[in-house]
């Protein structure tokens, strides 16, 4: 059994999440509740939970807050959010799960399974202290992701990554010093993540950073051709927002 702890201020919210979690997660036992963030600390001090699920945003206070007050953090955190609001980028390249009000059954679903696999797995990582280093920064200033592997966290440096691909919903990462390697995430998240640092989305299979682009092929309509070699497809309605991007460069 997952020992669990829910943190909302709001108690519909919390009693809305305690019968989704008991009628469709029953591997879940919630052994404390919390409203405020002092509350919180004392509640996963106290009981020592498996995972938390996490409101972020409390009032005047976040559940980034409850973390920070916490001297340790050995547990798994599920974010619940009303709205793409302050931090969800960090949360998201921290590769931490996160769940958006109303919940989806499905997705909750899909959380407490990962963390469940993660605890069983004993997967120790960082994430949690990555993802407060990350909020101590402005979001452009934002140089390193965590990417979620079978049996590891790694964190990858943006200007290592060279290109990502997608193999139905999982992405291949290819890295500097022709490393491979797979994460379970669409390739479509990932591009949402990573679009606003100058990656380039030139086919619906292909994530490209610029960095690595050594020139345009116009062979099939346009190509790019990478400082590795490789050739990477753009599809047609890609080329013109391609195109312009590197030009930018």
């Amino acid at each position: 059994m997952m020992r669990a702890v829910l943190v909302d201020d709001e108690i519909s919210n919390l009693e809305n999440l305690r019968i989704l979690l008991e009628k469709h997660c029953t591997q879940v036992t919630i052994i404390a509740t919390a409203q405020n963030v002092s509350d919180a600390v004392d509640a996963i001090e106290k009981h020592l939970p498996h995972v938390v699920f996490l409101d972020i945003q409390m009032g005047e206070q976040t559940g980034f807050d409850v973390l920070r007050l916490l001297p340790t953090r050995n547990f798994e955190v599920i974010f619940i959010t009303a709205y793409d609001q302050y931090g969800i980028q960090a949360v998201k390249f921290a590769a931490l799960d996160y769940l958006l009000k109303p919940i989806d059954i499905d997705e909750l679903m899909t959380a407490v399974h990962k963390a469940e696999h993660k605890l069983a797995a004993q997967i120790q990582t960082s994430q949690l202290d990555f993802l407060l280093q990350q909020l101590k920064k402005p979001e452009t200033h934002v140089s390193t992701i965590a990417l979620q592997m079978q049996s590891e966290i790694r964190y990858v440096t943006l200007s290592e990554i060279i290109r990502c691909e997608a193999d139905n919903t999982y992405t291949h990462f290819f890295l500097s010093g022709n490393e491979k390697i797979l994460v379970s995430k669409s390739l479509k998240e990932y591009a949402d993540l990573l679009r606003p640092k100058g990656f380039l989305r030139t086919h619906q299979s292909h994530l490209v950073n610029p960095k690595y682009v050594k020139s345009w092929l116009k062979e099939d309509g346009g190509i790019l051709l990478l400082t590795s070699g490789e050739k990477i497809p753009v599809s047609k309605p890609n080329r013109e927002t391609v195109k312009q991007a590197l030009q930018r460069l």
